[in-house]
């Protein structure tokens, strides 16, 4: 009797731990399952942005702002991206470098007010003019580039031996993208081109050194995030020391005084390091 009783206790204590277990596992399930994003369910107002369909003219400055087609804005400025756009409510939302969204204040058939980055009104009026149609002849992008090719070869004596340093600049196809903003204070992205520099060094008619360097060969020294804006620009001799051949590795952000400049040391062994200027 007694250990019929005893089973009897045991086993209700094991319907209920198993109970409380899985109870403990519904409620773990509920807090792993995410909640539903809140950009995933908002409705894309579809009648504002047909509104923008257009090209939008500045009424105070007197220029063109942009063209509505479609989902992409474009600029007159032929060096800018097109860039994807949406409306939500009273958001304007454009897809580039990274998403940049602006308030719009008021929005009718021929009217467009939005808040840019600064704060500042913007208002805008839907052009009938024909000729502004010729600001968007060209609607594929000009990138800035130097496109050219630069060579240049400095010729050293060290101790009674003769050094040969050759520097080529090749311009190439990879894109840099650069934020900037415009007269309405939209923020745009122009296209660069980066280049790939090689630098050659020769002991008589022995090669002490040759190799190319991309902009990432420099990524210790420069920021992640301003890294990707610049560009390799140039390489230069600098000087000679005990210790080798220095060269000025050039990294810039394009149309604009901010740069990194790197030493680029070849020593007299052919092995090369980079140092940060001070």
């Amino acid at each position: 009797m007694f250990l019929e009783n005893a089973f009897r206790r045991f086993g209700l204590l094991t319907s209920i731990s198993c109970a409380f277990a899985l109870f403990a596992l519904l409620v773990v399930g509920c807090k792993q399952q995410k909640a539903p994003d809140s950009s995933q369910q908002r409705q894309e107002d579809l009648k504002a942005k047909q509104m923008l369909q257009g090209i939008w003219v500045n009424p105070d400055e007197a220029n063109v702002a942009f063209r509505a087609k479609g989902d992409t804005i474009y600029y007159p400025d032929s060096m800018s991206v097109p860039v994807a756009f949406q409306v939500f409510g009273d958001t304007l939302v454009l897809h580039g470098a990274q998403d940049v969204r602006y308030a719009i204040v008021r929005q009718a058939p021929h009217l467009f007010e939005f808040r840019n980055l600064n704060g500042d009104i913007v208002k805008l009026m839907k052009s009938d003019e024909p000729e502004d149609m010729l600001e968007f002849e060209n609607t594929s992008p000009r990138p800035i580039n130097q496109n050219r090719l630069i060579r240049r070869d400095t010729v050293l004596m060290v101790q009674s031996q003769r050094y040969h340093c050759y520097v080529q600049v090749n311009p190439t196809t990879y894109k840099v993208i650069k934020t900037t903003y415009n007269d309405e204070g939209v923020s745009v992205d122009n296209i660069y081109f980066d280049n790939i520099i090689n630098l050659a060094v020769f002991r008589g008619a022995q090669r002490l050194f040759s190799s190319d360097f991309h902009k990432t060969d420099f990524s210790k020294h420069v920021p992640a995030d301003v890294l990707k804006e610049c560009i390799l620009s140039d390489m230069t001799f600098n000087r000679v020391g005990e210790d080798g051949i220095h060269y000025d590795a050039e990294i810039c952000i394009p149309d604009s005084p901010s740069s990194y400049v790197v030493d680029v040391l070849v020593a007299f062994d052919g092995k090369v390091s980079f140092h940060t200027n001070k």
